[in-house]
């Protein structure tokens, strides 16, 4: 059987996130942001003081890729890095005033891209569509990794 990439849900999902990654860089463009930093801000917006490895952890990426994100962002004056209270080895990550002021601003910019991704969707196949997203990648997260 030959591949049809319109068939491939591999091939969809790496599409559609790589046209919707475009879409919201160019929204939180003028906020000063990236997508990557954005994905850590939602993170600290909802818990902050998090370590770099709590941060690994929730937003599935690579340790070096976070130490280089949050670099930037310290750089740029989003986040400050603490002593942790409880672990020594570790600090946590603490959003600044500037951070804290994006948050209402980049969310919406997200969900105006959200908006544009699911135009054609009435709000019922939102609702589905969202529910089968989020169990594939429950699916993909719960199953072994080959070696």
């Amino acid at each position: 059987m030959p591949f049809e990439k319109s068939r491939s849900a591999g091939y969809l999902a790496n599409h559609m996130a790589r046209l919707f990654a475009h879409g919201l860089a160019q929204r939180i463009k003028p906020l000063g942001l990236a997508p990557a930093q954005f994905m850590t801000l939602l993170e600290l917006w909802r818990e902050d003081g998090l370590t770099q490895g709590e941060l690994v952890a929730r937003l599935d990426v690579e340790q070096a890729t976070m130490a280089n994100t949050l670099t930037r962002m310290a750089r740029d004056g989003l986040i400050e890095r603490r002593p942790h209270p409880t672990d020594g080895r570790a600090q946590s990550i603490h959003l600044t005033d500037k951070a804290i002021a994006l948050e209402g601003p980049a969310t919406a910019a997200a969900a105006a891209q959200n908006d544009v991704a699911l135009a054609g969707l009435s709000e019922e196949e939102r609702s589905v569509f969202l529910d089968t997203m989020n169990t594939v990648i429950h699916a993909m997260k719960s199953a072994p990794m080959p070696k």
